[in-house]
This record gives C-alpha cells, sequence and structure tokens, in this order.
C-alpha cells in the first residue's frame, strides 16, 4: 500500500508527486499515457506571477484581474492562496531548472525572468519560455520525479476508485500493454487526469485522452461536479486542424483580422469576448485571420518559434508573410469535481483532486491566461501537503477485492458485446453537436435538441461492442470506455447549461444576454444521478 496515489501524471500530477515525495510519503503515479503526452505541453503562452520584471505589477492587481474574469463564481479566498504564492512556484520552477525565458536587466534570479502581457491581464505578468513554456516545465517536473525515483505506472488506464464507507481506499486500472486489470491501495488518492475538452472532437486543441476519466471516476464513486457549463473556447486554432496557435502571439503585438482586412475586436480582452467577436464575424459570412506580418521574421522567430513552425506544418503557410486562417475551438473546462478549500473531493474521505480535473473556485465563468499553469503547480504542491496528512493520521486498512471482480466482470461482458453500431461515428457526431449546440453562443432550443441527441446515443452503447477482441494494446477499447465516460459528462454539461438562463463569462446564451445575479451568481452542482 502507497501513501499516496497520484492519477494523471501531467503538470499537476508530477508536482503533486515530488511534494509528496519531499515531506516523506511514498508516492506512485499512475497515468494512461506518459507524462510528455499530457494537456500540459499545450499551455504555450506562460505562467502568471507578478514580479514586476517588465512594468510595474502587484499581487493585487493579480488577484482583481483573475476575479473580474471570473464574473462572480471564484472563491476569493482560493484567488489570493494562487496569486499571493505564484512568485514562490516561479522560484521554485527555476530551481527545478525551467529555462525560462530572459532579460538583460541586471537582475538576479527571477527579476531576470521575462514576461508579456495575456488576454485580460492589466500588466506584463506572465513568465515565459518563448511559446514552450508549458512544455518547458512538463519536462523539468519530469526529469525531477525521475531523478527523485517515483514510481510511474504509464499505460494505466483508471478504471474506477475503490470506496468503502465513503472513503477512497485506492483505484483499479487496466493495463493497457497487459490486458490486466490492476488494484493499487493507498492511504490516499489525488485526481489530477486532466480536463474533458475532447468531447468536442474534432473542435478542440486537446488531445483525444482528455476525456474526463478521472472526473467520471468520482461521479461514479459519489462525488459531485460543478461549473461543467464554462467550456473556454481558445479564439485562435488553426481553421483546418484546431492546432492551437498560443494568446502569446496576441501578447506580442498579432492582430485578428477578418477578410476584409478589418480590425473587429481588442485582441487583449478576456477569451470569451474575443471568441463571440470571432464566432460574430463567421455569422457574417467573413473569414477571420491572424496578423504577424508587421512584427516581423526575427522577432517570430525569437519569440514565436512554435506558432511559425506549427503554421508551416499544419497550413502551410508563413506568418512573417502571410495571414494566418483561424477559428475559435474548445481549449480549457473551468468546471470539474467539486472540492473544498483543501482541495478536498466532496462526500469521498481521502480523496483530493486538482488541476484541469477540479473545481477550485479559480477561473469562475472565464479562466485567465496564463493561470492555468499557475493553479497546477501551486495548488499541485497543497493537495499533496493535504494528502500526505491525511496519510498520516488516519489508519488505512487494505481495501477487498469487489471493485476488482466487478471491473474485470465489465471488461469481460464488454469483450462479448455485440458491436452492431460503430462508436467512432458517435464520437465525431458527438463533437461536431457539442461544438454547434453547445458552443460559444447556446440557447435553449439547441441545447434541448443536444440533450435528446446524447440520450439517444446512451441508449446505443448497448450495440457500440469492440471489433478488436485482443487484450493487450487495445486502444479501440480505450477509446470506447472513454467515449462512454464522454457521454456521461456531456448530459451533465448539456443540463447545467440548460438551468443556466443567464450570460455569464463562457457561457452564453441567446434570449438571456445578461447576467442574473440575484438567480444564477452560484455554480450549479451535480452528481451522477441528481442535483445537489
Amino acid at each position: 500500500m502507497t501513501d499516496v496515489l497520484i492519477i494523471g501524471s501531467g503538470g499537476a500530477g508530477l508536482t503533486a508527486a515530488l511534494k509528496a515525495k519531499e515531506l516523506g510519503a511514498s508516492v506512485i503515479i499512475a497515468g494512461k499515457t506518459y507524462p510528455t503526452h499530457s494537456q500540459t505541453s499545450m499551455a504555450q503562452g506562460g505562467i502568471n506571477a507578478s514580479l514586476a520584471n517588465v512594468e510595474s505589477d502587484s499581487v493585487e492587481a493579480h488577484i482583481a484581474d483573475t476575479i473580474k474574469s471570473a464574473q462572480g463564481l471564484c472563491d476569493e479566498a482560493m484567488v489570493r492562496t494562487m496569486c499571493t504564492q505564484a512568485p514562490q512556484t516561479i522560484a521554485w520552477l527555476e530551481r527545478l531548472g525551467v529555462p525560462f525565458s530572459r532579460l538583460d536587466n541586471g537582475g538576479v534570479g527571477t527579476q531576470t525572468i521575462a514576461q508579456r502581457q495575456m488576454g485580460g491581464a492589466s500588466a506584463k505578468r506572465a513568465c515565459y519560455a518563448q511559446d514552450y513554456t508549458g512544455l518547458k516545465i512538463l519536462h523539468t517536473l519530469y526529469d525531477t520525479c525521475l531523478k527523485e525515483e517515483i514510481e510511474f505506472l504509464d499505460e494505466h488506464y483508471l478504471l474506477n476508485l475503490i470506496v468503502e464507507e465513503a472513503a477512497v481506499k485506492g483505484a483499479t486500472f487496466l493495463d493497457i500493454r497487459t490486458g490486466e486489470v490492476k488494484q493499487i491501495d493507498a492511504k490516499s488518492v489525488i485526481i489530477a487526469t486532466g480536463g474533458y475538452g475532447s468531447l468536442y472532437h474534432g473542435y478542440t486543441t486537446n488531445a483525444y485522452g482528455a476525456s474526463g476519466d478521472g472526473i467520471a471516476a468520482v461521479l461514479r464513486a459519489g462525488g459531485a461536479v460543478s461549473d461543467m457549463e464554462f467550456i473556454q473556447f481558445h479564439p485562435t486554432a488553426l481553421k483546418h486542424s484546431g492546432i492551437l496557435i498560443s494568446e502569446s502571439a496576441r501578447g506580442e503585438g498579432g492582430y485578428l483580422v477578418n477578410s476584409q482586412g478589418e480590425r473587429f475586436v481588442d485582441e487583449l480582452k478576456p477569451r470569451d469576448v474575443v471568441a463571440r467577436a470571432i464566432f460574430k464575424e463567421f455569422q457574417k459570412g467573413l473569414e477571420v485571420f491572424l496578423d504577424l506580418r508587421h512584427l516581423g521574421e526575427a522577432k517570430l522567430l525569437e519569440l514565436l518559434p512554435q506558432e511559425i513552425a506549427l503554421c508551416k506544418l499544419h497550413e502551410r503557410i508563413d506568418p512573417a508573410c502571410e495571414l494566418i486562417p483561424i477559428k475559435p475551438v474548445a481549449h480549457y473546462c473551468m468546471g470539474g469535481i467539486e472540492v473544498d478549500n483543501q482541495l478536498r473531493v466532496s462526500a469521498l474521505r481521502g480523496c483530493y483532486a486538482v488541476g484541469e480535473c477540479a473545481n477550485a473556485k479559480i477561473h469562475g465563468a472565464n479562466r485567465l491566461g496564463g493561470n492555468s499553469l499557475l493553479e497546477i503547480t501551486t495548488f499541485g504542491a497543497i493537495a499533496a501537503q493535504n494528502a500526505v496528512h491525511y496519510a498520516a493520521q488516519h489508519q488505512v486498512k487494505e481495501a477487498d477485492e469487489a471493485q476488482l471482480t466487478q471491473d474485470r466482470h465489465t471488461l469481460e461482458t464488454l469483450f462479448n458485446q455485440e458491436h452492431d453500431i460503430n462508436f467512432y461515428e458517435h464520437r465525431e457526431a458527438l463533437g461536431k453537436l457539442l461544438y454547434e449546440n453547445v458552443g460559444i453562443i447556446r440557447d435553449n432550443v439547441q441545447l434541448t435538441e443536444a440533450m435528446q441527441a446524447v440520450s439517444i446515443m446512451q441508449s446505443q452503447t448497448i450495440q457500440m461492442g469492440l471489433a478488436d477482441k485482443n487484450p493487450t494494446n487495445n486502444t479501440h477499447l480505450i477509446d470506447f470506455l472513454e467515449f462512454k465516460n464522454a457521454m456521461m459528462l456531456a448530459a451533465l454539461i448539456i443540463k447545467a447549461a440548460l438551468q443556466r438562463d443567464e450570460s455569464r463569462g463562457a457561457h452564453f446564451k441567446i434570449g438571456f444576454e445578461s447576467a442574473n445575479d440575484a438567480m444564477f451568481k452560484h455554480s450549479i452542482t451535480l452528481s451522477k444521478e441528481t442535483e445537489v
């Protein structure tokens, strides 16, 4: 039995592992893929901290910007904790070896870290490593975990949490390589499995694996979720591939123009505002482009090398001399597992959640660019501290094998299930349905149609078996399990969106174009079966 079982090997999970190990706990990290494949690598633009290296800034300004963007749905105490600890988080990352871009300003240590402005920020606050910030942080954390000899169980797909008397005592996993169903007993568990952006399949910057598996497992175990309706659509993804073009491109001075060559929005407004402005241009029959030509090739190669490479690879264009065709796509999930201010999962003792899978009440209705990397590193450490403390204070006996036996039987049944319907076609259809009906601009008629369509899909899963019966390295099996989780979460997203008859942040509803504080200045919290 391990002291702390961390499920998810992205930035949040790796940070939690390092902190737990530092505190003397035994740690296992289980992830369905490899750490370097995690969504953390997609956070290109920067990580916020009020260092004031480039211009005047303060912790209070960072707090104010975050609260303003959240539009009434954040916990100010949690925001204050994150923003106040941000400079220390940056110092910690620097000590680990994150290669931040630097200023030639005669300073020392973190005083030399370069900073840029992100949308919704009142100052140049985002510390960056060119446009590879998340990737550099991720690799540095992973390298440090390897040096600390932390145990990794890669390619282990989470099936279910093991719960006895409302306490989480471990989890069951499918070893993808061998096909074996395993049980891992733990004194405490941290869920760090990321968001659910891949539900918008074909219309998202997220990898296929961002399917909300940890969130679904918590729901099955008796936990709750909140703010599921708030999906952030990043304004600038490549038109034909959905590949992210970082906000740093606009932070460095890029323009948004329509096909008539007109600028139509302040490029550094919050993401929900910019995404809706682009969508309205589309409704006029116009295309939208990101224009970086005026920045010059030398500056682009110095500050935005990844964006240049992505444009050349996926769009066959050179941003130094050509316009970049873009569209908004699903990028980040503000909602997730309901947790308290200690990051404890509601109704499940010994279980914590951190990162995009959790709703720590930081982002509210709209996340600020640069705050996601800050959340996973700052709160990853806090989750670890609390999990280690719980493990030390509670005598936990190993769980029985009831959940293990049940999950083995479930998979055996699935392999014998008929496969008259191709679930891959329904995965594509679900992505298109959510983008069109539960997207940037919503209305209750389309939301109701979406709920009906998802209900039909759910009823057809009994006919969506597996054509591939191989028990080892069966990617079809993983894809199908992810799809079942996606349908569960899709229904909750739509349910919450239907209930929220107002417009707030990333949730904009026709017929209810203003915020209604009297009725909806609170989170909508749901469980698997009923509203809480």
